[in-house]
């Protein structure tokens, strides 16, 4: 009778567990579980990030079973799960008390939004954006009239949609702002669109009034044709004109706000924990991970508790929108976090954890949160050589790391419109913060090239790049950066060959006979003759053959070419042979480069 086997111990693995944990749950060394991930064909050290589904291979290698870890998890807000909370809140109406109003600044590229926002606050903040336009999401707070407002500033350019839209989601007052010299462009439309659907109070505030091209009504007319009625255009939403760069107009736009805040009364309860969205985030290197957060409702406090998206924290410091320290950050306000384990996504919802929430449990959820330079885990190195193996010459491999979450996502979605049947474009990986010795390792290995967006290579990533040869590109202008790739796609598509016929020559005469190579004589009957280019053999109205013309004589002298009407004497360099009878074309080929 055989012998039963010993039944396999059972532990419980997370979703998503460090090598380091998980070597501590197999009781063993995380030497041995880095070295069996090694044979598995992943490389991963003892901080990598890996899935469940790979930590349990490991473990049934090393005679273990797994089951899933559900008190290593916590329930993660979403925006769909906040807007809930933050409708009961207001139906409930209890405890609510007045907040400022969130006012995002939409529109076309170039229309004026950061201007207005500039003029509005005093300060010059469109001078100091790369490129001249605005890349990122910027909040800030404005006092008026004794009263605070937050304004929102988004992108305008087509690139930036999903930021855009992610700015007026938030915002309980929209500012469209149209150039009265330029009129309702793509972009504007498609705010239009945007702000109907999700029936945000609007104002229209038509911009560039001093200049001598403006027209005011035909604005409000485009606007009218878009779904945007306005004022005496047959709808109710409200117009003001003005001029950022001249200040005109300003304090009349300010008024229609507050206006517009008193008739719909915006609430939220101070005296909850607090619940907010993360505008933006980025890896500060003295710092650490930061996160802007727009407060939605309760008041957060500095040393408090959180979890922002499946990363835990506990508030280190608070920054209002000057960069200035505070100990609290009320409804409405804009605030830097600092004290995240890691770096959050954009849209990712802040929350205030109770004070008897398991300290454990908490520290297992910031360690389960993978690396911050990648989107993914650990990538295998069988993956990175399939990778490899794949076509090189049609594929152009990136390393993309960026300032913050917002400008990753909208470079990454400005490189998903480009378009090739020939090249394709591979993301090896992206992420945000400094280019690290590791993405110069992964590069290496994934034969990439490294962009960079308002970020720097570290002093020991430059040393290795250069000992590599891994190429590093950064920028300050998005744009610039899309060229760049466009250019280097550019670069590994096939040329475009063009062919000029030159002349064709009659062959009278075989002089000499030769393994590689004929001499013939012959007369041009069109065009030219011209040495070191290409020879077509037509006989019989048929191409039997080609070579090249590496010698030309006439009047037994050498030349460079023989013209139309003149016999001439010509060494044929191939291994098709050529008969008196023969027509020889001519011809030459150019390689023209070809853009993406």
């Amino acid at each position: 009778m055989a012998k039963k086997s010993a039944e396999k111990k059972v532990i419980k693995v997370p979703f998503r567990v460090t090598v380091g944990d998980l070597a501590k749950r197999l009781e063993v060394s995380v030497a041995e579980v880095i070295k069996q991930l090694m044979a598995d064909g992943i490389m991963a050290g003892i901080n990598e990030v890996i899935d469940f589904e790979t930590a349990t291979i490991i473990a049934n290698e090393m005679g273990f079973e797994t089951e899933l870890d559900q008190s290593a998890t916590q329930e993660v807000l979403t925006l769909e799960k906040l807007d809930e909370i933050l409708k009961l809140e207001k139906e409930n109406q209890r405890g609510l008390e007045s907040r400022p109003p969130v006012v995002t600044i939409l529109g076309h590229v170039d229309h004026g939004k950061t201007t207005l926002l500039d003029a509005l606050k005093k300060t010059h903040v469109a001078e100091k954006e790369a490129g001249g336009i605005t890349q990122h999401i910027n909040a800030y707070q404005i006092k008026y009239k004794n009263r605070l407002a937050t304004f929102i500033d988004t992108p305008g350019h087509e690139a930036f949609q999903a930021m855009r839209e992610r700015g007026a989601s938030l915002a309980d007052i929209a500012i469209l702002v149209v150039a009265a010299d330029d009129g309702v462009k793509p972009q504007t439309a498609e705010v239009i669109k945007f702000i109907l659907e999700k029936k945000i109070p609007t104002v229209v505030a038509i911009n560039k009034i001093d200049k001598p091209a403006a027209n005011v009504n035909k604005v409000k007319q485009e606007l009218a044709e878009n779904g945007l009625l306005v004022e005496g255009y047959g709808g109710q939403v409200p117009v003001n004109e003005i001029s950022a760069k001249q200040k005109i107009g300003l304090e009349g736009l300010l008024e229609t706000i507050l206006l517009m805040a008193d008739v719909e009364d915006f609430k939220a309860d101070p005296y909850r924990a607090a619940l907010g969205v993360v505008l933006e985030a980025h890896k500060d290197p003295r710092k650490g991970p930061v996160a802007t957060v727009l407060i939605k409702t309760g008041t957060l406090f500095k040393g408090q508790d959180v979890l922002v998206g499946d990363i835990f924290g506990r508030v280190r410091n608070l920054e209002d929108y000057t960069g200035r320290s505070v100990n609290e950050a009320s409804s409405s306000s804009p605030v830097t976090i600092v004290g995240l384990s890691t770096v959050p996504q954009t849209n990712d919802v802040l929350q205030v954890q109770p004070e008897n929430c398991d300290k454990k449990k908490r520290k297992l959820i910031s360690k389960l949160k993978a690396h911050d330079s990648f989107k993914v885990g650990a990538i295998s190195s069988k993956q990175m050589i399939a990778n490899i193996n794949e076509a090189l010459s049609n594929k152009l491999s990136i390393i993309l790391k960026t300032d913050v979450q917002g400008s990753l996502e909208a470079i990454q979605q400005i490189l998903d419109t480009i378009n090739s049947e020939e090249i394709k474009l591979d993301i090896f990986s992206a992420g945000i913060g400094d280019v690290t010795e590791r993405d110069i390792q992964t590069a290496q290995t994934g034969k990439a090239i490294i962009y960079g967006f308002n970020v720097l290579p570290t002093s020991v990533a430059s040393r290795m790049a250069a000992e590599t040869k891994v190429p590093i590109k950064t920028f300050s202008v998005i744009y610039e950066l899309v060229e760049s790739v466009k250019n280097d796609m550019s670069a590994l598509l096939p040329p475009e060959i063009k062919r000029t016929d030159l002349g064709r020559l009659k062959v009278l005469a075989i002089f000499k006979n030769m393994k590689k190579g004929m001499v013939v004589g012959g007369k041009v009957m069109n065009g030219k003759i011209v040495k070191g280019e290409n020879l077509e053999i037509l006989r019989d109205k048929e191409i039997v053959g080609k070579g090249k013309l590496t010698q030309l004589q006439h009047n037994k002298e050498e030349t460079a070419e023989v013209k139309e009407g003149l016999e001439c004497g010509i060494s044929f360099e191939g291994k098709d042979k050529i008969a008196v009878g023969d027509t020889l074309i001519c011809y030459k080929e150019e390689a023209l480069k070809r853009k993406i």
